[in-house]
């Protein structure tokens, strides 16, 4: 049985990462922690290079302290890339801690085809 995952829209937050992970730690962490959902995807809106570091962190440290919930998080702004990552995450048991930026190199399509 698959259980559904909620998604929660994360942002927007500051363009400077410490100041976006100050941000997400102080609003958005405590409202995943105290969720009861079993599976949460935070998405996140795309940035550069510089936030992901702690967006992973972030994400790898919820999924160690919130198992057995699945917590994964992906970054970007084409609801029909999200859409098959998030359906793609929905069959994927295994699969949690993970930040996933679907865009790069100027592509609204970043993630491709999620394969089954």
């Amino acid at each position: 049985m698959k259980i559904g995952m909620r998604q929660v829209a994360v942002g927007p937050l500051p363009d400077e990462p410490l100041a976006a992970a100050s941000a997400f730690y102080a609003t958005v962490l405590p409202l995943i922690i105290h969720d009861s959902a079993t599976n949460i995807v935070l998405v996140f809106h795309p940035a550069d290079h510089t936030h992901r570091a702690w967006r992973l962190a972030a994400m790898q440290e919820l999924a160690r302290a919130q198992a057995p919930r699945r917590v994964n998080a992906v970054a970007s702004n084409d609801p029909a890339a999200i859409a098959a990552t998030l359906a793609y995450l929905a069959k994927t048991d295994g699969v949690t801690g993970q930040y996933l930026p679907l865009t790069g190199s100027g592509d609204s399509n970043g993630s491709g085809k999620v394969l089954d």
